[in-house]
C-alpha cells in the first residue's frame, strides 16, 4: 500500500511539473495576436531537459522560474579563480564578471580570455548526493551487521536491503563468478547500488538524469574495463592471439578478439546511456504532445490532455522498472565479463544456500 502511494505521489507530482514547465506555451495564446505568439520549440526544450545545466529547474509559473542555483567555479589564466552562483546569470539573461551563458556554456565575453569551468553542475551535484546515500546506505547495514551478526533477524531498512544483497550475490556473483565470487561482491555491489539510486533520482521530477550523461557511463565502462583487464590470465591472452582456429581464418579471428576486448565496456556503456536517455525522452515527448495541439487550438491541447498523461503515467511506471533492471543487467555483464577474462569462473560453490548469516561477509 505505502509502495503504491508513493508511486502515485510521483507520477502525480512529475505531471504537474511538466505541466507547470510548459505553462508559457499556453500563456502566449491570444486569439487578437495570433502571429506574436510564441512558438514552441519541442526539440530544443528536450535537449534542455535531457542535458547538463548550471541549477536546478523544477518548474515555470508564468513568466517566474523556480530554480535551485548551483555554484560557478571558473579559473582563467588571466583573471584567476571566480567563483559565484549560477543565479547571477539569470537564466543566460545576464553576464557576470566578463563571462555569460551561452547554450547552457559558459563562456568569456572577451574572446580572448581562456578558462577552465570547474563548476558543480546539477548532473555533478547529483551524483555526489547519490554517493553519499549511498555510503550511508551500506555502511549503515554493515554496522548492524557488525553489532548484531545472524544472531538476529533484520529489522528496518536492513531487511530490504538484505533481499537485495542476497540476490545479487547469488544470480550475479556465484553464478557467474563461482567460487571467486566473494573477491567481488564489494566492486559488484557498489555499481549496482551506485547506479540503481542515480536512476531512481532521476525520475524525481526537476532532478538530473546522471545515467543518461554520456560521461557517467563512460567513467563506468572504463572503470569495468580496468576492472576486467586485470584478471586475465595468460589462457585469455592465448586465447585472443592465438586462437583455436584454422590457420586461414586465425588472422581474422585475431582482429575480432582482440576487438572485443573494447566492445565489451562500450556496450556496456552506450546499453546503460541509451536506455535511460530514451525512457526520459519518450515521457517528454508524451507531455509535448499537449502542447504541440495547443499550438493549433487551446480546446485540442486540453481535450489530448488526458491521453497524453496516461500514456506518460504508464512509461514513467515502465521507467522505474527499468532503473532496477538496468543496475542488475550492467552489475551482471560485468561480472560475466569478469568471469572470461579469468575463464575459471564457471565452477559453482557447492554452498549455494541463501542464508542471512552469509551477507555478513558478502558486504
Amino acid at each position: 500500500m505505502v509502495s503504491k502511494s508513493l508511486k502515485s505521489l510521483l507520477v502525480t507530482g512529475f505531471s504537474l511539473f511538466l505541466l507547470g514547465f510548459y505553462s508559457p506555451v499556453f500563456a502566449g495564446d491570444s486569439t487578437e495576436n495570433k502571429t506574436e505568439k510564441a512558438q514552441f520549440e519541442p526539440g530544443k526544450v528536450l535537449m534542455e531537459h535531457i542535458l547538463d545545466a548550471h541549477e536546478f529547474h523544477f518548474l515555470t509559473v508564468g513568466e517566474q522560474e523556480v530554480v535551485l542555483p548551483l555554484p560557478i567555479i571558473i579559473y582563467s589564466p588571466q583573471k584567476g579563480f571566480d567563483v559565484f552562483m549560477s543565479s547571477r546569470f539569470e537564466h543566460g539573461k545576464a553576464s557576470f564578471d566578463g563571462y555569460k551563458l551561452e547554450e547552457g556554456k559558459i563562456v568569456a565575453e572577451d574572446a580572448s580570455v581562456k578558462l577552465y569551468d570547474l563548476s558543480i553542475t546539477r548532473n555533478v551535484a547529483q551524483m555526489f548526493l547519490g554517493l553519499i546515500i549511498l555510503v550511508w546506505l551500506l555502511i549503515s547495514v554493515a554496522n548492524k551487521y557488525t553489532k548484531n551478526g545472524s544472531m538476529k533477524a533484520p529489522s528496518g531498512f536492513q531487511n530490504a536491503v538484505e533481499p537485495v544483497i542476497t540476490f545479487i550475490r547469488d544470480e550475479v556473483g556465484k553464478s557467474n563468478l563461482g567460487k571467486k565470487y566473494e573477491k567481488y561482491m564489494p566492486y559488484l555491489l557498489t555499481v549496482f547500488f551506485f547506479i540503481l539510486i542515480n536512476n531512481l533520482f532521476g525520475l524525481i521530477p526537476g532532478s538530473a538524469n546522471v545515467t543518461g550523461n554520456i560521461a557517467f557511463t563512460v567513467v563506468l565502462g572504463v572503470i569495468s574495463f580496468f576492472v576486467i583487464i586485470f584478471n586475465t590470465n595468460g589462457h585469455f591472452w592465448k586465447h585472443i592471439f592465438n586462437p583455436p582456429a584454422p590457420g586461414f581464418v586465425k588472422p581474422i579471428l585475431v582482429i575480432v578478439e582482440f576487438l572485443g576486448i573494447f566492445t565489451k565496456p562500450i556496450a556496456l556503456i552506450i546499453r546503460l546511456f541509451a536506455n535511460m536517455v530514451a525512457g526520459h525522452m519518450i515521457i517528454t515527448c508524451l507531455i509535448f504532445l499537449i502542447f504541440i495541439f495547443g499550438t493549433l487550438s487551446v480546446g485540442a491541447g486540453y481535450g489530448f490532455s488526458p491521453v497524453s498523461l496516461a500514456f506518460a503515467i504508464f512509461i514513467y511506471l515502465i521507467e522505474i522498472l527499468v532503473a532496477f533492471i538496468q543496475a542488475f543487467i550492467f552489475t551482471n555483464l560485468t561480472a560475466v565479463f569478469i568471469s572470461q577474462a579469468f575463464e575459471g569462473g564457471h565452477d559453482h560453490d557447492e554452498d549455494h544456500g541463501h542464508g542471512h548469516d552469509e551477507i555478513v561477509s558478502t558486504i
